[in-house]
């Protein structure tokens, strides 16, 4: 080798290393609107452009459905994902082999997980990305801000229908074009009739192809309602009669008439050519978009994070994210961020795999690097009620001590409903009737995050104790009547209603109904 040569070959290597040894480049952006928080770890301009999209589609609903626009205090985190697979090896598989995106809510708060994989296969309509985080935000609208009753084929129907929104170059949507991606389902797999559809759940379907044509239908029969002429104010009569606590079956026969005509009138409305609305009034993005990249440990910790709320209880996914968090809290010491989300790692485990102690030194470290991190706070004081029973010291001192970080946690953010929910949980907890405070504290809680079943549940059984059983048996319904739910709903509108049939002898709560955090 020629002297030159070599020294080419040293340039080379020393290239090399300091490559390796530059820390990697950020995967990761941030965008923060009127109404989310976004991550996504595409480039910046893909992240705006789904940024507008999403603050014009929540506009779009705001002015279909009267609901007033403004900042949202308890905003909805949205995490993009590059590929439809990413989202599918997320869930872990349990929602389908189809999964695309997915909408959730957790102890933690609520979420939505999409992709910005457009495959083009049908080279029409809204990207197939889009339609997927159009179709959850939907969920997570009507959960928030439609305080009603609906029944499971219309919570998806709506959803779908809502999922092809597209806008004009002047910021005008149209609304109700059709879902391509349903046609196969609907056209060449058999047909749901119209009296099942109204009946039964999506997940009372056995098969994906049998759950495919239940949302196509449900689409369906959604867009017909709302676009035929000949049968306006039939749904609004049905949703009337449902929040009455009229019997559904009963419900779907008076407002609709004859369900086998029903289900001929869906048939031939499939071959019509469908129409779509198109709203007078251009919709605005109102607010900033501010678009920030994380730092090195954020960034890192990120994918983590996601796969814990994504967890779903899983034991061996979480010991499996327990190890990574260890490993990433040696790499970034210094950042509590970390240390948090390794404490919430070993709480999220089952009582009997669960390290206390370990979860304790965690919170401990995240508090030392910042006292007032506030979902720190609210796990050490779940921590100490533990400790509480662990030493059978239940003085009110003792619970004084575990109040008091989450007292530190609602101060800190007075819009974070979590603290609000386990200060009023703390009395629970300790066999007391929940004060005035507590319960005030409750219904904030429920305010910002009306979508959390364990807190939509336990106001219900606030307004029950309270004497106010309408309004908590309309509660219950919200949650009876959900797709997703697994019975808990209808436990809870049980209660409620026997309460109604002895009068308020005694107060009750979600946790004496067996109620199970979602």
């Amino acid at each position: 080798m020629t002297n030159g040569m070599m020294k080419r070959w040293c340039a080379a290597i020393a290239l090399i290393c300091c490559c390796a040894a530059q820390p990697a480049a950020a995967r990761w952006l941030r965008a923060d609107t009127n109404n989310f928080i976004i991550y996504s770890e595409g480039d910046e301009k893909s992240l705006r452009r789904f940024a507008e999209n999403l603050q014009l589609f929540d506009a779009t609903l705001r002015h279909r459905f009267n609901v007033p626009g403004g900042f949202e205090p308890n905003r909805l985190t949205i995490y993009l994902l590059r590929e439809a697979a990413d989202v599918n090896r997320l869930s872990g598989g349990r929602l389908g082999p189809g999964t695309a995106g997915f909408y959730s809510v957790t102890t933690d708060g609520s979420f939505a997980v999409s992709n910005r994989e457009d495959d083009g296969s049908t080279g029409r309509g809204t990207p197939a990305s889009q339609q997927i985080l159009f179709h959850e935000y939907s969920h997570h609208f009507m959960k928030r801000y439609m305080p009603v009753a609906f029944p499971a084929w219309f919570i998806e129907g709506f959803a779908e229908y809502l999922s092809t929104v597209d806008f004009e170059k002047d910021g005008r949507p149209a609304v109700g074009m059709p879902v391509y991606s349903r046609a196969y389902g609907l056209l060449a797999l058999p047909k749901i009739p119209a009296e099942r559809l109204l009946s039964e759940r999506p997940t009372a379907m056995k098969t994906a192809a049998q759950q495919d044509a239940y949302y196509g239908r449900a689409w369906l029969l959604t867009h017909m309602l709302y676009s035929e002429p000949a049968r306006s104010g039939q749904l609004l009569t049905y949703m009337q009669a449902i929040n009455r606590g009229d019997d559904p079956a009963k419900a779907a026969a008076a407002a609709f008439g004859d369900l086998a005509k029903l289900d001929k009138d869906l048939n031939a409305y499939l071959n019509r050519r469908l129409n779509y609305t198109l709203l007078h009034k251009a919709m605005v993005v109102e607010g900033e978009i501010n678009i920030t990249p994380l730092s090195a440990a954020e960034d890192a910790l990120l994918p983590l994070r996601l796969a814990r709320l994504s967890a779903g209880g899983d034991q061996e996914r979480l010991t499996k994210i327990t190890a990574d968090l260890q490993k990433l809290a040696t790499q970034h010491p210094g950042d509590a961020g970390v240390w948090f989300e390794l404490a919430a790692s070993e709480w999220d485990k089952d009582d009997d795999q669960r390290d206390l102690a370990a979860a304790r030194a965690a919170v401990d470290k995240a508090l030392a690097l910042k006292a007032d991190h506030v979902r720190a706070n609210v796990l050490l004081g779940r921590l100490l009620a533990k400790e509480v029973d662990a030493k059978g010291d239940y003085s009110d001192a003792a619970w004084r001590a575990v109040r008091k970080p989450i007292a530190l946690a609602n101060r800190t953010n007075p819009d974070d409903p979590l603290p609000l929910f386990e200060f009023f949980q703390s009395y629970v907890d300790q066999g007391q009737r929940p004060p005035a405070i507590a319960l005030q504290g409750l219904a904030q809680a429920f305010s910002l995050e009306p979508e959390n079943v364990t807190i939509r549940m336990n106001h219900a059984f606030a307004l029950a104790n309270a004497g106010k059983i309408d309004a908590a048996a309309n509660l219950a319904k919200t949650i009876a009547f959900d797709p997703h739910d697994r019975g808990n709903g209808q436990n809870l509108l049980d209660q409620i209603e026997a309460m109604r049939d002895r009068g308020k002898d005694s107060a009750v709560t979600a946790a004496d109904a067996g109620a199970a955090e979602d």
